[in-house]
């Protein structure tokens, strides 16, 4: 699916992309639709036309470079989709995500909505043996919702998590907090489908704010504290508040969600940030390293084979790529409203 300016998706043949001597060309399985593919798509842009867009992928190695040691034709992978520099500070100390002149499968360079993806070597992560291709497909989302708690100085071990929005981030974010030994996890949405989700996904303290505002909840089931942890997984202006207005004395505020307008802060909620001495923090992305044991990846991977975090629920639809356009149009209109399509060839996976 190629996109050839605001609103131009079109499916069309292409040729196989090359690789060079650390290049891995990867045969697509299954690419799930991000929250952020559709206003790149509909209505904003990429980076550059024609692209593929597409970052959420797993597949089967079809073809290696001639310097290529780490994957062979055949492996069962997923793909770090930001392309570090290498060159910068942040990339010398291995904090890649925040690398000063990357590139990005899906929005810079050609993504995964293809039969085909070429990657460099260091971005091509194998996967258990055990995992299907399908699930493995959502390691990315599940490494950013890891590493949006594990960027919060303060461990949800112990202690009250509060998630604003029952997207797949939000959802994944509120299985980690729980994994993580959250004393309780709240969850928020209007959306009465996505409540039913978070809770089939087991998250069992899922609220409807238009019913109760969040902030009075997250009063009531912490004894007055606030929560220790807010996180704001929707990006929505009145969320964003919502979390500050209900984080604990000296809690954390953590913004994942990618805001769908300005936020306007108010000053009786900026006042109680200061008096008490609250933490906002920024997420973009997850951590990533081509050796460690317990970067943000291996540690999402290894969830998901061990099924500690559970996406049976998450995984709403699986659709051909022929008929990804389509279905696409159909989740941008309002069409559609599963929680993660995923889209892809069954026969990538024999």
């Amino acid at each position: 699916m190629v996109l050839h300016g605001i609103g131009d998706l079109r499916f069309e043949d292409r040729p196989i992309p090359e690789i060079g001597p650390h290049g891995v060309l990867v045969r697509v399985a299954w690419c799930g639709v991000c929250g952020s593919d559709i206003p790149r798509i509909f209505r904003t842009g990429a980076h550059r036309h024609p692209i593929v867009p597409g970052h959420e992928f797993s597949g089967i190695v079809a073809e290696v470079g001639s310097e290529v040691k780490r994957v062979r034709p055949g492996a069962r992978v997923v793909v770090f989709p930001l392309i570090w520099c290498g060159d910068c500070a942040a990339c010398e100390v291995g904090q890649y995500a925040q690398c000063t002149n990357y590139d990005y499968l899906g929005s810079r360079s050609d993504g995964g909505f293809a039969e085909y993806v070429a990657a460099p070597e260091a971005n091509v992560r194998a996967i258990p043996d055990t995992l299907p291709l399908d699930v493995a497909a959502l390691a990315e989302p599940t490494a950013v919702a890891l590493h949006a708690l594990r960027r919060s100085p303060i461990s949800p071990a112990g202690r009250s998590v509060a998630v604003f929005g029952a997207g797949p981030i939000g959802i994944l974010v509120g299985q980690w907090a729980r994994e993580m030994g959250a004393s309780c996890v709240l969850m928020f949405d209007p959306v009465a489908t996505r409540r039913e989700i978070a809770v089939r996904s087991g998250l069992d303290l899922v609220f409807d704010p238009s019913a109760e505002p969040a902030r009075d909840a997250i009063s009531r089931l912490t004894n007055g504290h606030g929560a220790a942890v807010c996180v704001d997984a929707a990006g929505v202006p009145a969320t964003v508040v919502e979390a500050c207005h209900s984080v604990a004395r000296g809690g954390v505020v953590t913004l994942l969600g990618n805001p769908s307008a300005d936020v306007v802060m108010p000053r009786a909620t900026m006042s109680r940030l200061l008096r008490i001495e609250a933490t906002l923090v920024g997420v973009w992305n997850s951590g990533y390293a081509v050796h460690a044991l317990d970067d943000d990846w291996s540690a999402a991977l290894a969830a998901l084979d061990r099924g500690d975090i559970r996406t049976e629920a998450v995984l709403s639809e699986r659709v051909a790529l022929a008929d990804g356009v389509t279905r696409l149009t159909d989740i941008a209109e309002g069409r559609s409203l599963g929680m993660k399509t995923l889209i892809g060839e069954a026969r990538a996976e024999s």
